[in-house]
């Protein structure tokens, strides 16, 4: 693979620390969700953080397969939940993305996901190793 850009973060102190990125632009505080027995408050986790990165990267691919195909997709959006659990004896995520896609009918909505989840990088990452499942809003 010919590599264009490398992101770099560091964290420190687990769920419980914080996380920064090598040029200073993302310096965010973490904490454990109250569903996980953490605190909670106004503090991110690692599942949000992926789910945002996530999001962004699935929309840009849908955007791509959408203006090869010459198809308005103005105004659509991609949400991500990322769930956290048991598998097995160790833990692993599970995720939905939903795309909200105002120009286009369910069925065409659907067929743009599918396409979209074979270009995008975190959907060929995470291909085989968690249950990703997409819906059409």
């Amino acid at each position: 693979m010919d590599v264009f850009y490398t992101a770099v973060a560091t964290a420190r102190g687990g769920r419980e620390g914080e996380v920064v990125s090598d040029d200073g632009v993302l310096d965010l505080i973490l904490a454990t969700p109250k569903e996980l027995g953490g605190p909670g408050g106004d503090t991110t986790n690692p599942e949000q953080l992926f789910a945002a990165g996530y999001s962004a990267c699935f929309h840009s691919a849908l955007k791509r397969v959408a203006g090869h195909q010459k198809l308005d997709v103005e105004g659509s959006t991609i949400t991500a939940h990322v769930g956290l659990g048991k598998d097995g004896n160790a833990f692993g995520l599970a995720v939905t993305l939903v795309g909200e896609i105002p120009s286009l009918d369910q069925a065409a909505a659907h067929e743009l996901m599918e396409q979209a989840h074979q270009l995008c990088p975190y959907s060929r990452a995470t291909r085989g190793n968690i249950e990703v499942t997409l819906q059409v809003a």
